[in-house]
């Protein structure tokens, strides 16, 4: 975010009080943030505080003569790079989704063409109304983007859907829309995608089991960006400790035989399937149904092949348009092609994986591959990396259910 000018939206809501903290976790990222208050944002957070975090004086009043002699709502909406709202409430949403302009800050999401970005802070009944998701889905649709809300305990006590994402988070998703990201809210619309995500965990006694360094984040990253899409997205996932991304059907599972099993129960009608999911390619033979206790010196495990979802899902006769991922120590280009095309799949994504790099990382960089061609992306977040992966899935699947493809195994005769 080095050189970003950000507005920072406030407005009336409990969680204002996290607003000095995505200051300072914006300001980390090297952008310059003008905070803008509503009047009733002034009960939750001082200005005197966001002042100090800002470097900024802080504007709140459309009415102010000496900033507004020379038309700075106007100097405001021109200086931003990007508008975040943070925490929005219920009354706010309604108000830019009816393009109303009553205060300051209304008037700068107006007058902008900066990118507008919501997280949206309430009542999880409140979220839940029929009236708040049609004002959702009408900023969706016009392009703002939403961050949230999250799953937890709420100020009042109960517990749901509604809190305001983290500033940290808040702050990390911002980077693809800081960095120019332009992935549209109608690319995936009217489309269905299963993604699979995290690691399997394979038992070998009640308390001890196989498993791998996945953390999720890959997998949760392009849900979320296939959400943004406009896609339906159910997500079948491993044991992670990642929250549930709102706007997505999540399924959880442990094993790699149930991993099969869900994704071929929720197959049917999928439009895209993506398996970012590390599946356990090996299971014990058999489970002890009691702790194995440590009497000898030492103990052999008799392993088998878990079930593979991915071939499984690339050989259906009317199967989706299908992506694998290829996580690899060593030759990662040449394993790459050779599970693309000994799978028949339509796209595969590859990286390296290690101590330091790929696995429960933050950043990552992949290539692609695809029957004629490939794609490499550099370094970068795996949030923003999702919405360029997801681009140029959307890309290929066009171009296969249009016939502009130079494919070597046509979907219809797999």
């Amino acid at each position: 975010m080095a050189k970003q000018n950000i507005i920072l939206g406030v407005t009336g809501g409990i969680a204002a009080y996290k607003a000095p903290e995505l200051v300072r976790r914006l300001r980390e990222r090297g952008a310059s943030v003008q905070v803008v208050m509503t009047g009733s944002a002034g009960q939750f957070v001082t200005e005197t505080a966001l002042q100090a975090v800002s470097g900024r004086p802080v504007r709140q009043s459309l009415w102010d003569s000496e900033a507004e002699a020379a038309m700075g709502h106007i100097e405001l909406a021109r200086w931003a790079d990007l508008v975040l709202i943070a925490p929005a409430t219920a009354e706010f949403m309604a108000r830019l989704a009816a393009g109303a302009a009553p205060d300051l800050l209304t008037t700068l999401c107006l007058a902008s063409k900066a990118p507008i970005v919501i997280a949206p802070a309430m009542n999880h009944v409140m979220w839940a109304n029929p009236a708040v998701q049609a004002n959702r889905k009408l900023l969706e649709e016009r392009g703002v983007r939403l961050l949230g809300p999250e799953d937890g305990d709420q100020a009042c006590g109960e517990t749901g859907v509604g809190r305001m994402m983290q500033p940290g988070d808040i702050a990390a998703a911002l980077q693809p829309v800081a960095a120019g990201s332009t992935i549209s809210p109608a690319l995936l619309l009217g489309k269905t995608l299963l993604v699979t995500a995290g690691p399997t965990r394979e038992a070998i006694d009640p308390v001890r089991y196989i498993t791998n360094r996945s953390s999720g984040k890959m997998g949760y990253a392009i849900a979320r960006a296939a959400r943004d899409a406009g896609a339906k997205v159910i997500l079948v996932s491993g044991p992670v400790g990642l929250n549930e991304p709102e706007g997505v059907e999540r399924v959880c599972i442990e094993t790699a035989e149930e991993m099969f099993a869900a994704t071929h129960e929720h197959i049917q009608g999928v439009d895209i399937f993506i398996a970012a999911a590390a599946v356990s390619d090996y299971r014990p033979e058999s489970r002890q149904q009691n702790k194995i206790k440590k009497t000898e010196s030492a103990m052999q495990l008799g392993l088998v092949r878990s079930p593979d979802t991915l071939a499984a899902v690339a050989k259906l006769a009317d199967g989706p348009f299908t992506v694998g991922f290829a996580a690899e120590t060593e030759l990662v280009r040449e394993y790459a092609l050779g599970k693309l095309e000994n799978k028949k799949l339509d796209m595969i994504v590859a990286n390296k994986v290690g101590p330091d790099c790929g696995f429960d990382t933050e950043d990552n960089t992949v290539d692609v591959f695809w029957c004629g061609g490939e794609q490499s992306f550099p370094m970068t977040a795996k949030t923003e990396l999702a919405g360029h992966l997801i681009q140029l899935i959307a890309e290929r699947y066009v171009a296969s259910e249009t016939g502009k493809t130079d494919d070597k195994w046509p979907r219809a005769v797999r």
